[in-house]
């Protein structure tokens, strides 16, 4: 095997310093000057070894600022409790999930009537293209893009619950809202994906290079059928999800969770 690239050596110095801490979150790296003197390089050489690791999502790089390691506040999702109307709320789940971490919440509303593409149409078990009402949130963590929510409601159930097509926030939240109309959710199942962001997602989330996002797809479901499908797309980087599945009397609480 021939020896790696120059700008591929680079690469590799700075990361083993960015993972033991010599730069740590936050922290400007030296000059591209400065590595091309430290590395025997050229600028060219430096600066592709450097967007390598931007391409990784390990620093960033500002307009006449240079580059910097990435910082990575992230923000952990119980979703087992998620939409859970056994624990306590106030509002609705997203909102009291992220006051009771101590950050801020804030989202943004998009209500409009639509038709159901396919991905969607199968998990409500409905004609794709039929009507159905979509609920879009873009969501905030300490003014910090966090998600976008896209749930789908079939057209049947708008019509036993209308203030599903109210442009504004439900303030108890779209499933204690169905509930309260006796459309109870007693059920619902998840799927989990990851994949690189297209450039609309990439604009919402403000996400950088290389930083891929996660897609958690939860179809809830009444006694007798599906009653609404949500996508929640997520930065990659700035979230952790976790479930708590049976009897966790052993777990001890100082344990991460």
């Amino acid at each position: 095997m021939g020896k790696q690239p120059k700008y591929q050596q680079v690469a590799d110095a700075l990361r083993r310093e960015i993972d033991n801490g010599t730069y740590g979150p936050g922290a400007r790296l030296p000059s591209e000057a400065e590595l091309a003197a430290r590395f025997d390089a050229s600028r060219n050489t430096v600066r592709s070894g450097l967007n390598l690791l931007v391409g990784q999502g390990l620093i960033s790089s500002s307009q006449g600022l240079g580059y910097e390691v990435r910082k990575y506040e992230v923000f952990e999702l119980n979703a087992s409790r998620f939409e859970n109307l056994t624990f306590p709320q106030n509002g609705d789940a997203y909102s009291t999930d992220v006051s009771n971490a101590g950050r801020c919440p804030h989202q943004t509303f998009r209500v409009e009537v639509t038709t159901t593409p396919e991905y969607v149409a199968e998990r409500l078990k409905v004609e794709t293209g039929s009507r159905s009402v979509l609920r879009f949130c873009h969501r905030f963590v300490d003014d910090i893009p966090w998600s976008t929510q896209a749930t789908h409601y079939p057209d049947w159930l708008v019509t036993q619950a209308p203030k599903l097509t109210d442009p504004g926030d439900i303030a108890e939240g779209t499933t204690r809202y169905l509930a309260n109309l006796g459309t109870e959710q007693i059920g619902y199942r998840d799927e989990i994906a990851t994949r690189m962001p297209t450039p609309e997602e990439a604009r919402l989330l403000e996400i950088g290079a290389g930083v891929p996002v996660l897609l958690w797809t939860r179809t809830g479901y009444s006694a007798d059928r599906p009653i609404r499908c949500t996508i929640t797309t997520m930065r990659g980087d700035l979230n952790r999800m976790n479930y708590e599945i049976g009897d966790l009397s052993g777990l001890d609480e100082s344990e991460p969770q």
